[in-house]
């Protein structure tokens, strides 16, 4: 994920400040769950969340009845942490970079029990690709991606493009929210929280 300090007026409306290891981070989480009406979105609280668990209810809160939740959780324009929770039970988690467990409670609470990386940055060079434009991106040499990579897949997100997403170089997180919440049908709603 790129580390640049630009934020949209919207995106820097929306943020919420949290204190981290004695630094401030801004941190913005937005649940989108998908009902029998479509979808919904809300801007979640992390605060004093406790662990995982405590977040999937949170996360389940939104809209029990949901057939699919997702979270989104970007932080201090650099981490990107996306939980998906299908019919309420089954939890897939993906990092945008195993930085973000280091340097954040928040990320600690939403990575810190992934064991299996994800698919390494350097392997979209060797992938077959996906790219709707077909151009290689620019990846960010210190991003390291954790957990599942392919959470998005049945959505239209292969583990490729999201990969690529978060490894482009000038990708701000709330870039790759946007862009993953346009293609999988939710992405105004998700808009509106930040302008809200």
């Amino acid at each position: 994920m790129a580390r640049r300090a630009r934020r949209s007026s919207g995106y820097r409306h929306s943020l919420k400040t949290k204190v981290a290891l004695g630094e401030i981070l801004s941190t913005f989480a937005a649940a989108a769950a998908r009902g029998k009406n479509g979808w919904t979105a809300s801007e979640l609280d992390l605060t004093g969340l406790a662990d995982i668990d405590e977040v999937v209810d949170a996360l389940r809160d939104v809209e029990p009845d949901a057939d699919l939740a997702l979270l989104f959780v970007e932080s201090d324009d650099q981490y990107l942490a996306v939980l998906r929770l299908d019919e309420g039970e089954d939890l897939r988690v993906f990092g945008s970079d195993s930085a973000f467990v280091e340097e954040s409670r928040i990320g600690q609470v939403l990575l810190g029990e992934i064991e299996a990386p994800a698919l390494e940055i350097d392997e979209l060079t060797a992938g077959s690709g996906d790219d709707e434009d077909g151009d290689r991106p620019s990846t960010d040499p210190d991003a390291d991606p954790v957990g599942d990579a392919e959470l998005l897949a049945d959505l239209g997100i292969s583990a490729h493009r999201l990969l690529a997403l978060c490894g482009q170089e000038g990708m701000l997180p709330s870039d790759v929210t946007a862009e993953i919440c346009q293609r999988i049908g939710c992405g105004d709603e998700v808009e509106e929280l930040r302008e809200a």
